[in-house]
């Protein structure tokens, strides 16, 4: 943010030149802070209501570093995704109070409390231990983002026993996640037992015939439980972001 303009905006506000509801809209417009490499976003919890995350596959640790500096400068919690072990080593030496998980390649690190903001449980189903890397993704995700969340795991439909002997779970979350690979069957399935919003997120785990999560996605977008919503292969953090979405409470509470 250019500090003269927040300067001269916040003035302006406490003049009476520029109402309270102005001041938030013009807030919700102003810009980056510009890192040559990278424009971060540092308005966009403001606009959205949860900063930027930083994407890590595809960015060097030299360019992460920086970026994860600047949003935790403007005090937000800071979430890394996609993230692999090399990378996250320098990152834990600069923050050593921040935590990688391996197994959903996050770096996570809140310096305050996180709040909760949700109206009730998330609960991130899935079908198989494969399907954890992207589950745990989606489960760190949408904590990040002020849900309680909740796992239900290893309960794919080649046993359909063990889901329904978690049906309590499933009646009483707010939000489902249900993260499945192979032929993808597992959403359609908890679709017809829930009246509750419902992500399905396809992962590329199966055999050849499974395209690389291609089988699992199509099955999801066709599937027969009518209100099932499908993020793409693999996007356990779009899922969570979704849940987070659906289950935020509003200001007046509700």
């Amino acid at each position: 943010m250019m500090e003269e303009k927040l300067r001269q905006l916040l003035a302006d506000v406490a003049s009476g030149q520029v109402s309270v509801g102005e001041g938030m809209n013009q807030l919700k417009g102003l810009p980056f802070e510009e890192l040559g490499f990278a424009r971060v976003d540092v308005h966009r919890g403001l606009r959205r209501g949860f900063p930027e995350v930083v994407f890590g596959e595809g960015k060097t640790p030299e360019q992460i570093l920086p970026i994860a500096e600047c949003i935790l400068r403007h005090h937000q919690p800071l979430l890394v995704t996609r993230l692999s072990a090399d990378k996250a080593v320098p990152l834990s030496a600069r923050f050593p109070e921040g935590c990688y998980d391996p197994l959903s390649r996050t770096f996570t690190l809140a310096r305050e409390p996180i709040e909760d903001r949700g109206r009730g449980i998330v609960l991130v189903i899935a079908a198989g231990t494969s399907d954890l890397s992207v589950a745990e993704e989606a489960a760190v995700t949408a904590r990040m983002m002020g849900n309680r969340v909740e796992r239900l795991l290893d309960v794919g439909v080649a046993g359909i026993h063990r889901l329904l002997s978690d049906r309590d779970k499933l009646v009483q979350a707010e939000v489902l996640i249900v993260v499945a690979g192979m032929e993808g069957a597992l959403p359609s399935v908890v679709g017809g037992l829930v009246d509750r919003p419902l992500i399905a997120v396809p992962t590329s785990v199966g055999y050849g015939a499974s395209f690389g999560g291609l089988a699992a996605l199509l099955a999801m977008l066709n599937s027969c439980a009518s209100g099932v919503t499908v993020v793409n292969i693999d996007n356990g953090f779009g899922a969570g972001v979704a849940a987070s979405q659906i289950n935020r409470r509003r200001d007046d509470g509700s």
